[in-house]
């Protein structure tokens, strides 16, 4: 599985160079699977970390990558006996999660997705990698709700949870209640980089916090976590990320409210024992930076106190 470098390379790629180069560089990614339930696997590629769940009701799949590699992706899913798409949920806006979107809208999937994220892919997106122009009318999320959705298919109830303004601000958890299984999105990268929070995007540290603290809440110690990106995780793994956030804000705070400068916290390294990757997407000093910068963020921006804009799910047309 590629590095978040990699991937950040990939995006840079996608962003500044265009399908050409995208294409040349994702040409040797293989899609693997790992079942994590019956009826239920991991796709892993150059990307966010997909899931698929298939049965006699239909095809679902959360994520899917970049567009040159759609066709690989309807290859890995068909290997596992499945039938092509039909519902399409991504996580959050990001095009290493949202990439094949028109593809597969093309291809007859309903895709579903919070609010923010039809918001944002459909005017330009200022990001870290660069201008990220309007997706295409095809690449759109068709139902999007605020709150979450609950689709009842294959025996089990696929549900979506808001977390609000954490990775970014429009995060979508995807929850198979009878599998036990949950998709976090982005709101938890496992083993492979420190927390990315795109601020530009909504994203808050303190509302990550909050967002994973209620996951933490609602699961057993038997549930299978797939992370956005990284293995196949545990509530334990995802119970010490939560530690590791809360520790590093805490220390950011401390800092901020004693006078520090950013300099002179990041100068203490209270990110260090996490920062053991040195080819982590985000590395200790950029993740204390966010933090720091996050935390002068309107309240509304720190997570399960955000006011609704929405009532309740909305179906656009």
């Amino acid at each position: 599985m590629p590095t978040l470098r990699l991937i950040s390379a990939l995006l840079a790629a996608t962003l500044l160079t265009g399908p050409a180069t995208a294409q040349q560089d994702l040409s040797k990614v293989e899609i693997k699977a790992q079942t994590v339930a019956p009826g239920l696997s991991v796709l892993f590629g150059a990307g966010g970390n997909m899931a698929v769940s298939h049965g006699p009701d239909g095809t679902v799949l959360i994520d899917d990558q970049f567009a040159p590699l759609t066709p690989k992706i309807e290859a890995a899913i068909a290997a596992l006996g499945a039938a092509p798409v039909k519902y399409l949920i991504n996580t959050h806006w990001h095009f290493d999660h949202t990439g094949g979107n028109e593809n597969f809208g093309k291809a007859g999937a309903l895709i579903l997705a919070h609010d923010h994220v039809r918001d944002r892919m459909a005017v330009e997106q200022k990001t870290r990698f660069g201008v990220m122009p309007a997706s295409p009318a095809a690449a759109l999320p068709v139902i999007t709700y605020h709150d979450g959705i609950s689709l009842h298919l294959n025996g089990d109830r696929v549900r979506t949870m808001h977390i609000k303004h954490a990775h970014t601000d429009g995060d979508s958890v995807v929850i198979w209640e009878k599998a036990n299984v949950i998709h976090m999105g982005d709101t938890f990268f496992h083993q492979v980089t420190l927390p990315f929070i795109d601020l530009e995007s909504g994203g808050s540290a303190k509302g990550l916090l909050a967002g994973i603290g209620k996951v933490l809440m609602m699961v057993d110690d038997k549930a299978v976590i797939i992370p956005g990106h990284g293995p196949v995780a545990t509530k334990a793994d995802l119970a010490a990320y939560r530690d590791m956030l809360a520790s590093v804000i805490a220390a950011v705070e401390a800092g901020k409210a004693s006078g520090k400068s950013l300099s002179e916290i990041q100068a203490m390294k209270p990110a260090a024992r996490w920062d053991t990757n040195p080819e982590a997407f985000i590395k200790g000093d950029g993740f204390v930076e966010t933090v720091f910068k996050s935390l002068d963020l309107p309240d509304h921006h720190h997570g399960e106190s955000a006011p609704k804009e929405h009532g309740g799910s909305e179906h656009k047309h």
